[in-house]
């Protein structure tokens, strides 16, 4: 017998479809936690000590809206720093890309034997092993004036007498850049490396039956196949690049006489050689709105990549 439509009622939901409609928002709640305890929460903090004078030192700070971002943009020694890590950030990121994609190439090559290869992969990664202590301590070592580098210099007579690269005005800035360029510079021969080994071969064997070289072979197939990882890898090290602290700080302090500081340096002597943490949390803002500029360029470039 068919019960009239007016009859029939629906079903209330079942207690545990109730419970699986909330399962997802359940897995994703301890990330979601730790992500505002982390990041979120820290933000808001410094962004709330940027607008006060005197905090953390000052049990009453007093508002002052945006006029500690007014100092710091005004203050010499932060433009100083500004245009070092544009200096150090520009050389570091081009002269990476440059030795990776080198290296890679190499490693890749078929003209180089296996075991030779086993052996440059095991050398060139070396870098990336130490942490940036040990890699600060080891260039102090080298660039001392006692040290090897002034040794063979001077020995084969490139240089008179020894210089004290990582204390001299005129070479300090440089010497940090080269020993970042040094420790750095796996991150983008592994990483192209594997983007190497993805390219078909079919595609170098159209091109020599065109005609084409070496040359011609690396701009027309091996760079436009390598195009994303070169993108999306200079972004990230220009990223990590800028922010770079410890190698500095370990190897000159930001000397000498400022001209190996950086913005990340600039900020900690802010914060913990003058005790200004409300300008050391401004400086970190104006670094922080740097650094979302690139990465929403970074997020925009990778998601047209992936509708491509």
């Amino acid at each position: 017998m068919t019960l009239p439509l007016h009859q029939i009622t629906t079903a209330p939901p079942r207690r545990g479809s109730r419970v699986r409609a909330f399962e997802p928002y359940l897995l994703i709640a301890p990330t979601v936690l730790l992500v505002v305890g982390l990041m979120v929460v820290p933000i808001v903090i410094v962004i709330g000590y940027s607008l006060f004078d005197n905090v953390v030192t000052n049990q009453n700070p007093q508002f002052v809206g945006i006029a500690n971002y007014l100092k710091v943009l005004a203050d010499p020694n932060f433009w100083n720093a500004v245009e070092n890590t544009l200096v150090f950030t520009v050389l570091s990121v081009v002269v990476h890309m440059v030795i990776g994609v080198g290296f890679a190439l190499m490693l890749n090559s078929k003209l180089v034997h296996a075991l030779p290869r086993a052996i440059f992969r095991a050398i060139y990664i070396l870098p990336w092993i130490f942490t940036a202590s040990v890699v600060a301590v080891l260039w102090r070592l080298l660039l001392d004036p006692s040290g090897v580098i002034n040794y063979v210099l001077t020995t084969i007579g490139v240089l008179h007498q020894a210089v004290p690269w990582l204390a001299t005005p005129a070479t300090a800035l440089i010497s940090v850049t080269a020993i970042n360029i040094w420790s750095g510079y796996p991150f983008f021969m592994i990483s192209l490396l594997a983007g190497l080994q993805g390219v078909p071969a079919d595609l170098y064997e159209a091109a020599r039956v065109d005609g084409a070289g070496l040359i011609r072979q690396f701009f027309s197939v091996t760079i436009p196949a390598l195009k994303p990882i070169i993108f999306s890898m200079a972004l990230l090290d220009l990223l990590w690049t800028t922010q770079q602290f410890t190698l500095i700080w370990a190897t000159t302090g930001g000397g000498p006489i400022n001209h190996t500081e950086v913005v990340s340096t600039y900020t900690y002597k802010l914060a913990f050689n003058s005790y200004q943490f409300s300008m050391a949390s401004t400086s970190a803002v104006v670094i922080l709105v740097a650094s979302l500029v690139v990465a929403v360029f970074y997020v925009r470039q990778q998601k047209k990549a992936s509708q491509s």
